[in-house]
């Protein structure tokens, strides 16, 4: 088996923001003796950036897929792929937008997202200003719980799961991936084309996913972590 992670509500517990988790000092630790347990195939597959997750979790030796899996690293740091940036001018109309309306923006190295969480009211207004500011500069967006994401096209978790499950030393082993969000979706989608599957954690209702775990505190017990 070769698992793929999702970070926030997967292995910790959404926030208000994405600077306020809380992550346990030994998580990255515990990740790195789980993934010796697995031959090293291990990866964590999140939106955040590879920085931010190298900020909360360590210099860890695991395969990493930050940016929804625009930017993947080997352990050792080499770079298996890298998207470009989103383009200033785009940043700049959705920092404002952000600015104006009492949302949170949050810069990444390869996108940026406009969280509201503390304006659920906002979700409507939020999606269409994006998509719009995406038709415009031909980017995609990604919607997740009360965020809405924007990045240069083609990058998807699930594209991450491709990109690894071919190579050593996940080839060959059964995917498993495990997430939370819709974002989620194209990783369970890739793990089942693999012949793996998916775990949908909390209780949104995947379309995909073949098993679901409740809780992060399940997902810690599944693991063993």
């Amino acid at each position: 088996m070769s698992l793929f992670l999702d970070f926030d509500g997967t292995l910790i517990e959404i926030a208000e923001g994405p600077d306020a988790i809380a992550v346990p000092a030994d998580l990255g630790a515990r990740l790195e003796r789980l993934a010796c347990r697995l031959d090293g195939r291990l990866a964590i597959v999140s939106g955040r950036g590879v920085d931010n997750l190298t900020r909360f979790l360590g210099p860890v030796p695991l395969y990493l897929a930050g940016s929804h899996g625009a930017d993947v690293r080997a352990p050792l740091g080499a770079t298996l792929r890298v998207a470009e940036p989103l383009p200033e001018s785009v940043a700049e109309r959705l920092r404002l937008f952000a600015a104006d309306n009492g949302l949170l923006y949050e810069n990444k190295p390869h996108g940026a997202a406009l969280h509201y969480r503390a304006r659920p009211d906002f979700e409507d207004t939020a999606l269409r200003f994006a998509e719009n500011l995406a038709a415009e500069h031909a980017m995609a967006i990604k919607t997740g719980k009360c965020v809405v994401e924007m990045m240069q096209p083609g990058a998807d978790k699930g594209g991450a799961v491709d990109l690894l499950g071919g190579q050593s030393p996940f080839a060959g082993a059964t995917p498993v991936f495990l997430g939370d969000d819709m974002t989620d979706e194209d990783g369970f989608a890739a793990c089942e084309r693999r012949g793996g599957f998916g775990i949908a954690v909390g209780d949104r209702v995947s379309q995909t996913a073949r098993y679901s775990l409740g809780t992060v505190k399940d997902v810690i017990a599944w693991l063993e972590l």
